[in-house]
This record gives C-alpha cells, sequence and structure tokens, in this order.
C-alpha cells in the first residue's frame, strides 16, 4: 500500500508514566489490556537516564473508566497512592510518534540469524544475516522489545523449510516476514488495527514478500485453513481467550510460538498450555519476560 493511501490522520492521547525499568516491563501489559497501540521508552542521553514510559491510544478509546483503571494500576505497580504526580497526558498528532521512531531506532541483531533495520538506516552484514526491514508506525513489534526478541528466536530455532505460519496480532508484520526469509511457504498475517494493517502491508512490500504474505483483519475464529506454525505475541489474557481457536487452526503436531507474557504469567500459562492439549518444548527468558514454544498433541 502506498503512503498516499494510508486511513486519515488520527488524534492520540500520550500517557507519560514516570516508573523505573521494573515498572516499565509491568506496566507495558496492564496499558495493554487498556487498549494501548504503542509504546515508546526513551533511551539514556549523556549522564541522564529518562525514566518514563510512554504509552499511545486513540483519543477516541480513552474514557473515565480506563482513567479510574489506570490509577489503580499505578497504585499497584508503582506502590504509591499519589498516582496523579506519576502520570501526564498530552494529545498528539500521527507524525510527532513517527519521528520519534525515526529517530532513535537503529538496526539490532537477534538470535544467531536476524538483524532487524528500519529502512533508513545502514547495516554492515559482514556476517550475512538475514535482513528484517522494518519501518514502524503505530504498530508493535520492532525488535527492541524483548517479546518480539524472543518469538523471534522461536521462529529461528523451530520453523522448518516449507511451514505453512499464521501470525495473530500481526504488529509491523515481523515475525511473518522473519518465518517467510527462514523458508515458510506462506504466511497469514491478521491484526484487529487499521495502522498495523498498513503497517504489516508497507513492510510486506520494504522486503519485497506481499506476494507471499495474505494481511487481513480477519478474526482468528473465521480462518479456515490449518498451519503448521502459529506465532502470537500477546498478553496473557488475549492468549487464554485464543487458547482454543489456536488448537483448532494448528494441524496435527503444529507448533504454537507465544510472547507477550511475563515471568509472572509463565505458571498460569503452562498450566493452561497443558489443558488445552499442548506439549511444553521450551521456555526463554529476558528480563521480565518470556516466550513459549509449544507442541499440539492428540
Amino acid at each position: 500500500m502506498s503512503r498516499g493511501k494510508l486511513p486519515r490522520k488520527r488524534t492520540y492521547l500520550e500517557i507519560s508514566i514516570t516508573a523505573n525499568e521494573q515498572q516499565r516491563d509491568l506496566l507495558i501489559p496492564a496499558m495493554l489490556e487498556l487498549g494501548c497501540q504503542g509504546f515508546w521508552e526513551p533511551t539514556p542521553s549523556g549522564q541522564e537516564i529518562d525514566t518514563h514510559l510512554l504509552c499511545y491510544i486513540d483519543k477516541s478509546l480513552w474514557n473515565e473508566a480506563k482513567s479510574d483503571a489506570l490509577k489503580e494500576e499505578l497504585k499497584k505497580i508503582l506502590r504509591t497512592d499519589s498516582a496523579n504526580a506519576s502520570v501526564k497526558f498530552l494529545e498528539i498528532v500521527e507524525e510527532n510518534w513517527n519521528e520519534q521512531w525515526e529517530r532513535t531506532i537503529q538496526p539490532i541483531e537477534v538470535g544467531k540469524k536476524f538483524v532487524v533495520k528500519p529502512s533508513w538506516s545502514s547495516y554492515d552484514n559482514r556476517d550475512g544475516r538475514i535482513v528484517i526491514q522494518i519501518d514502524p508506525k503505530m504498530s508493535f513489534g520492532t525488535g527492541y522489545h524483548e517479546t518480539t526478541r524472543l518469538t523471534l528466536q522461536l521462529v529461528e530455532k523451530y520453523l522448518r523449510l516449507g511451514d505453512s505460519v499464521l501470525d495473530v496480532g500481526t504488529g509491523t508484520g515481523i515475525l511473518s516476514i522473519a518465518a517467510l526469509k527462514l523458508g515458510a511457504s506462506s504466511a497469514i498475517a491478521i491484526d484487529n488495527d487499521e495502522w498495523a494493517m498498513t503497517n504489516a502491508q508497507e513492510n510486506a512490500q520494504i522486503n519485497e514478500l506481499s506476494e507471499k504474505i495474505q494481511i487481513m483483519e480477519t478474526p482468528l475464529k473465521d480462518i479456515l485453513s490449518t498451519f503448521d506454525v502459529i506465532t502470537a505475541n500477546l498478553s496473557l489474557n488475549t492468549i487464554v481467550e485464543l487458547m482454543k481457536e489456536f488448537r483448532e487452526k494448528l494441524k496435527e503436531d503444529g507448533l504454537l510460538l507465544l510472547s507477550g507474557l511475563l515471568t509472572s504469567d509463565e505458571k498460569e500459562i503452562l498450566v493452561r498450555l497443558e489443558g488445552a492439549g499442548f506439549a511444553i518444548i521450551e521456555t526463554l527468558a529476558e528480563n521480565e519476560w518470556i516466550a513459549l514454544a509449544a507442541r499440539k498433541v492428540k
């Protein structure tokens, strides 16, 4: 899709929350549950280290109930009763978001085979890595978050040549693109966010994969095919809600690669997977986040 066909500009709320690194890791899944569609953690500048998390949500989706829920989450995570002192709101247009990303995102090596880079940045590929070009807009999945890196490592390790792939909650399309570049025969990427759809289409085009990847707004329950591999970098609650459908859409012995999960979620997700007919193959961890590979069993 060309830039001339992008959706009309929308107004977003930038929610700035004062929090340290550990608190930010706990806040992201909470903010995802409230409907936030993107995050930005400022990088260190000189001797000063920024201690806040920026969260973005379409202004039309924010309401008083979500404000109250945010205050309760802040009290639990930040362990303070003065939640109002820890959060600030700012209205922005979409271009402001894009400019922030373009100033901060640089190439990042992931696993043994991948490097993720924006199209505007150069990379000396002396090790012959598989280059995934991702130009993020309002979508999650740049390689800079632990959950994306962990899932890419699982894709690298477990994807087989010729596998069919379903990427649920595709965001930027990064997992589908990575799978195809590793030798998957086909990939379907689904999301329910307008900007994610547009961004994934653009990234598929940048990586010359538009003919191999189907990017759709179709709900998971309405997907008719079955797949060798399903990837899902989502929140715990969403994964649990979709567990039965994941199993239905996987072929026999198919693989489910999950992330978006905190280490504190591990016990529950293991129980849920085993109860739904999956055998755990491997769990990876980075900081407060985990990713899992599980196989569908009879």
